[in-house]
Parts: C-alpha cells; structure tokens; sequence
C-alpha cells in the first residue's frame, strides 16, 4: 500500500515510516496539512495516517474538509488527545480508527491491516486461493501445508494483487504501491518481484497481461 503519514514529531514520524517500509508499504511524510493536502491532490494514496495537532492547523476540521469533497482514502487518526469525547469526534468526522499515543507499534501495523482489509471488502483475515492459504493479518502464506517466506516487497506486491482479484495492474502502479515519492526504481524491479513470486507460489498465481499488467491469476 501506498500510505501518507502526517506528523511533525520528527522522532515518531521517522519510527512510524520505518515501521511503515519495513512492513513493505511505501510511505511519504509530511510535517503540515498544506503539504498532505498538495499530495492527496496528486497521489491516489490507498491510507492516510493523521496528526491531530500540526504546525498549520488541527486535523479534525481537516478530516472533515477532505471527506467534504468527497474523499474517502482511509484514514487512521495517531494522536495524544485520549478522552472519549476527542476519539468520537474523530470517528464522527470520517476517521476509519482512532490510535493513542504512545502507542505500540506492531498495533499499528495490525490497525492499518485491518482497515485496508475492510476497504478491500474483506474482512476475514483467512484466505484460500488454490493450494495456497494466506492470513492477512499474520502477513503469512503456506502452500501445500508448509510456510513460504516472503520479503516484505514480495508481500507487498502479492497483496495488492489479492485485494483485487481479476484487476489488471500496470507496471507504474505496482511501482506506485510500493515505493515512496522520489525513490528510485530500477527498471526490471516489478518483473523480479514477479518472477519470486511465481517461484515460490507457482507460476500462475500472477497472471501477465503483455505490455499492459499483471493480475492475480486463478486459484
């Protein structure tokens, strides 16, 4: 998933990207709003993580603005208000979760995980595709009964492809899902990711449309 992170807290902003990559999503920060919204108005981000409180402005009149205009990217909000009366405000203005600081962070991992399966219309973390069994939220898949590891890049990319099954996905759009905006990509990048996978799950769990995409292929 491609995911915007919104926090000027430089020491927790740069914990939460690094949890962030390491999960193999790809994540830009931003320290403002006017610079969350610059982005939201040119990258089709699959989630946003939200500061409450920022150099420029409070993110609950924010949230409310953005889904406004009709903007329904996920959002989960990070922040230290921890009444009741600020996490129900903030569910009420279109958040998708609420998350305290400080806060641990495998939780959340397993928050943005949960949410994107909900958005993708499933919320049952157990799939069955073919021989392969996959949890979602243990990030795990098993073929034939035995665990396949995968790096965090392999399952990035295997997981865009199963949250939409039969979805054509162009070369630049899996790029856009796991990379951060500026990073460099070598060229054949996709194909070798692609090319792990079909190893390790079998070579028609992608298919390959050419010189279009790549979709997942039938269990």
């Amino acid at each position: 998933m491609r995911i915007l992170l919104s926090e000027d807290d430089t020491v927790l902003g740069a914990a939460v990207r690094d949890q962030i990559t390491a999960d193999g999503h790809s994540a830009d920060w931003v320290h403002r709003l006017d610079a969350a919204s610059e982005h939201l108005r040119t990258i089709p981000y699959d989630l946003v993580l939200l500061d409450l409180m920022l150099p420029d402005g409070r993110g609950i009149p924010y949230l409310r603005a953005l889904r406004g205009r009709g903007n329904a990217t996920p959002v989960i909000i990070l922040t230290a208000l921890d009444q009741v009366s600020d996490r129900i405000e903030g569910l009420n203005a279109g958040a998708d979760d609420y998350l305290i600081k400080p806060f641990d962070l495998a939780e959340l991992t397993a928050r943005i995980g949960s949410v994107a399966r909900r958005y993708a219309g499933n919320p049952n973390p157990l799939i069955q595709h073919g021989d392969l069994e996959i949890d979602l939220a243990a990030r795990s898949v098993h073929r034939a009964g035995r665990l396949v590891p995968l790096t965090a890049r392999e399952w990035a990319l295997f997981e865009a492809l199963l949250g939409h099954p039969g979805q054509l996905f162009s070369k630049a759009q899996l790029e856009d899902k796991l990379y951060a905006f500026g990073a460099e990509v070598e060229s054949n990048t996709i194909e070798v990711h692609v090319s792990r996978l079909r190893k390790k799950l079998g070579t028609s769990v992608i298919e390959t449309e050419r010189g279009l995409g790549y979709r997942l292929g039938r269990g």
